[in-house]
């Protein structure tokens, strides 16, 4: 599940990173490790470029900490942007040694489509938790809108309600932009 962080908290993460306190990369590490390996697999889909691509996202962290602004939104969403970022790249670099037209336009549709797919495990993670709740229980168990009302002790009114945007939201991961990257 997410882990939810203040604003506060970012800040202060900031400031500690600033000073050189180890710790600091240490618990962002800790918090943020599988939220950037997650993204980068799902670009990827090769362990040994998401495992350098997870370390590249510690590693600006730990060199350049000005470069998060907590102003412009959370730590957790520069993270993953961050490793979307990075692992969009590398793919990109590894399949720019293509030289067909085909192999070309075939690389272009794969980095689309692991974009996408990130954005999507992305949204989900981040969304509110009585939405990311209620779509979990109707994609991962097969409940339908009056069982997952049932279960979490809420009105079929709102069952539907979470659904419907929990399905806007998601539904925003196609009209992400990968070549903007």
């Amino acid at each position: 599940m997410a882990h939810e962080t203040p604003p506060r908290w970012d800040r202060e993460m900031q400031q500690r990173l600033e000073r050189g306190e180890a710790a600091a990369l240490a618990e962002l590490y800790d918090r943020f490790a599988s939220l950037a390996y997650g993204i980068a697999q799902r670009v990827l889909d090769d362990e040994a470029a998401t495992a350098q691509v997870t370390r590249e996202v510690f590693a600006v962290l730990w060199e350049s900490p000005p470069d998060f602004t907590p102003d412009t939104g959370p730590m957790r969403s520069w993270v993953a942007g961050l490793a979307h970022r990075l692992a969009v790249q590398r793919l990109r670099a590894d399949l720019d040694g293509r030289a067909s037209g085909a192999e070309r336009a075939e690389a272009a549709e794969q980095v689309r489509s692991a974009s996408t797919a990130a954005r999507a495990d992305y949204i989900v993670t981040s969304m509110p938790a009585p939405l990311r709740e209620a779509l979990e229980l109707t994609r991962f168990q097969r409940r339908d809108y009056r069982q997952v009302a049932e279960q979490l002790g809420i009105t079929e009114a709102e069952a539907r309600r979470r659904l419907r945007l929990g399905l806007q939201l998601l539904s925003t991961a196609a009209q992400y932009d990968a070549e903007g990257l």
